[in-house]
């Protein structure tokens, strides 16, 4: 047997009878003016608290909205989920309700009275079934009529209510429960004006409830309380009626569910927004009341005062020199409270002071550990860089030499140890981003000025080209020829003339507090236009 705790919700009925208000004239409701606040709204329900993996069958009954309708579903709790399969059959045409109504919705409402939706029923004559799960684990089940499927409250027009059966099982216990209704008008719009602008040929359902959200949406003030969500909606739908012509019923209810679920997404913003225009009155006028009675009293002690100053004029130079008093140390207590004041605006200027000058000394030391983070990092690098090639520390930056030995003799090949060495090169390069490179070629002054100059940049391009192989950024890196300028020993003797063919490489860069400024070394200029990078 199902262990089943059962929970009645005991209620009233609306406070208009729902089968009175199901007869009156559909055109009283449309010319009606549309009712924009959530009622809560007693009714009587039956909460079941469904076990999990255990499955039982609960029944449905009509309302007296529709007394001969009536349903049954199986109830099965499992996996954390209570799955619901549903039946319903003698259920009549929504539109009875009125021309907005043309769908019902089935929905869960917990002991505390929050409804959850948990699905639309299609029907099917006047049938209609509909599987659903929810992560609830007590709860009522009703059905309700409603304009489209993506209501978020149901409407008052209850037609069916779950009632135990003979196969349901378990503990009965009392509670009672309000839920939340929207009141029909709320839905209420001038039907037969808003059906002259559409054609006349049969459409999918999912068109019409768009038809009917966007045009309650605009009944209700969405224009100025949801303007976008109304401005999708109105898209959707346009875009769901140019297809009724062609046939694609696939894009047509596409889009009329988009326009759906944007109408009800302004209608819900709209209903709360002016529910806070409507607070936002009552309270303005309960401050006004306050107000009008507190000058109402005003002006009764007002008109007491006089009475008692009238009769007590013998006292008038008396409370004359209170007041005068009263005003003494008013203004006495104001000019402490000046005095008080320019004393804080002084302290915070002070302080203000004194946080610029912390702020700048910050700024300083800030700018001192990133100078000595650049020196100790142009140090650490220089003694890499030696460990490879002579280095040294110039104001240009770090100046890496290769001796003449490292080519081939008059040629520009790198030999194998001079490819070794720029390998072990790059690999420091690339492990600090930020460093910039300029390759220098020189020679001595045997030879013409032209085979000098030339050999110089082929020098200087080779090794620039062997750098960016790699992997080097090109971007980083420049190569120029300065022939047989700028020696640096005498060309009068075979060691000084070694000395003088050379390629350098300058290393520079703001993270090592140098930038390479003027092309030409030792300010002098380089006998031909720099080399075009390769």
């Amino acid at each position: 047997m199902n262990k089943l705790a059962i929970f009645y919700v005991s209620t009233l009925l609306l406070s208009l009878p729902a089968a009175s208000r199901a007869q009156q004239p559909a055109s009283a409701v449309r010319d009606s003016q549309p009712t924009y606040r959530v009622t809560m709204v007693p009714r009587t329900i039956l909460a079941i608290n469904y076990e999990n993996r255990t499955k039982t069958e609960v029944g449905f009954q009509g309302s007296p909205l529709m007394p001969l309708a009536k349903g049954q579903a199986d109830v099965e709790g499992k996996n954390g989920r209570i799955g619901v399969n549903a039946e319903f059959k003698n259920l009549e045409q929504p539109q009875k309700f009125g021309p907005e109504y043309l769908t019902y919705v089935l929905w869960a409402v917990t002991p505390e009275g929050r409804a959850n939706y948990l699905g639309e029923l299609l029907l099917t004559g006047d049938k209609s079934k509909l599987q659903a799960t929810t992560t609830l684990q007590t709860f009522g089940l009703v059905v309700t009529a409603e304009p489209y499927y993506a209501v978020v409250q149901p409407s008052d027009a209850v037609v069916l209510e779950n009632v135990v059966t003979p196969e349901t099982s378990g503990t009965l216990q009392k509670v009672n429960v309000s839920y939340n209704l929207f009141n029909r008008g709320l839905y209420s719009y001038n039907f037969a004006a808003a059906s002259q602008a559409y054609g006349k040929s049969k459409v999918p359902l999912e068109l019409e409830e768009a038809r009917n959200a966007v045009q309650i949406a605009k009944n209700s003030g969405a224009q100025q309380y949801s303007p976008e969500s109304l401005s999708k909606a109105e898209q959707s739908l346009s875009n769901a009626e140019a297809m009724v012509k062609r046939g694609n019923s696939k894009v047509i209810v596409q889009n009329s569910r988009d326009a759906v679920q944007n109408s009800a997404e302004a209608l819900d913003t709209t209903i709360k927004r002016r529910e806070e225009e409507a607070q936002a009155k009552e309270r303005a006028a309960a401050a006004q009341q306050t107000a009008d009675a507190r000058a109402a009293a005003q002006a009764s002690a007002a008109r007491q005062e006089q009475e008692a100053t009238a009769r007590q004029q013998a006292e008038l130079e008396k409370e004359k020199a209170e007041l005068q008093a009263q005003k003494a140390a008013q203004e006495n207590a104001q000019a402490q409270l000046q005095s008080q004041q320019d004393a804080q605006a002084r302290a915070a200027a002070e302080a203000r002071s004194q946080q610029d000058a912390q702020a700048a000394a910050q700024a300083q030391q800030a700018a001192a550990q990133s100078e000595l983070e650049k020196q100790q990092l142009r140090a650490a690098l220089l003694q890499q860089f030696n460990r490879i090639l002579p280095t040294t520390d110039t104001p240009r930056g770090l100046k890496a030499n290769m001796a003449d030995v490292l080519f081939a003799t008059g040629k520009y090949e790198l030999q194998p140890s001079a490819r070794e060495a720029l390998a072990k090169f790059t690999g420091i390069v690339l492990a600090h981003p930020g460093l910039k490179m300029q390759v220098e070629g020189y020679t001595d002054s045997v030879g013409s000025d032209t085979f000098n100059q030339t050999l110089s940049e082929n020098r200087a391009n080779g090794v620039r080209a062997y750098l960016i192989a790699q992997g080097i950024d090109p971007s980083v890196i420049n190569a120029l020829g300065y022939g047989k300028s700028n020696p640096v020993a005498s060309n009068d003797t075979p060691a000084g003339r070694q000395q003088n063919r050379r390629v350098e490489i300058v290393i520079s860069g703001e993270i090592i507090g140098t930038q390479i400024g003027s092309n030409n070394p030792g300010q002098q200029a380089p006998l031909a236009a720099p080399v075009r990078q390769q």
